[in-house]
């Protein structure tokens, strides 16, 4: 069993950056392929990006260039450095763990999510 807590997320204008991060609990997080995605308003959840345990990323193109994933393995976190925000960047945003070597999952545990305003 995983456990994820998501934060950082706010309110920030186009153009500027955030940064989320993601606690999980357990001492085998170096085993699990870790992962963000995105729900916009009215539209289906979404991959974002993803870091598989075996040491490969992958990001949705929209978000390539402007979104970095990383995760600090001695703290059992995993952060999304999200840079330059467009409005269309507004989403709750979830993180995500799972036993799958693919980045854009599939996944078996979720973070409760965390709201990212980006206004115009």
């Amino acid at each position: 069993q995983v456990q994820l807590v998501e934060s950082g997320g706010g309110l920030v204008q186009a153009g500027g950056s955030l940064r989320l991060s993601c606690a999980a609990s357990g001492r085998t997080f170096s085993s699990y392929t870790m992962g963000w995605f995105r729900q916009p308003p009215g539209k289906e959840r979404e991959f974002v990006a993803g870091f598989s345990w075996i040491g490969n990323t992958d990001y949705v193109d929209s978000v390539k260039g402007r979104f970095t994933i990383s995760r600090d393995h001695a703290k059992n976190t995993m952060f999304l450095q999200m840079n330059s925000l467009k409005p269309e960047d507004t989403a709750v945003y979830f993180c995500a763990a799972g036993r799958t070597p693919i980045p854009s999952g599939p996944y078996d545990y979720w973070g409760q999510g965390t709201q990212v305003t980006v206004s115009s």
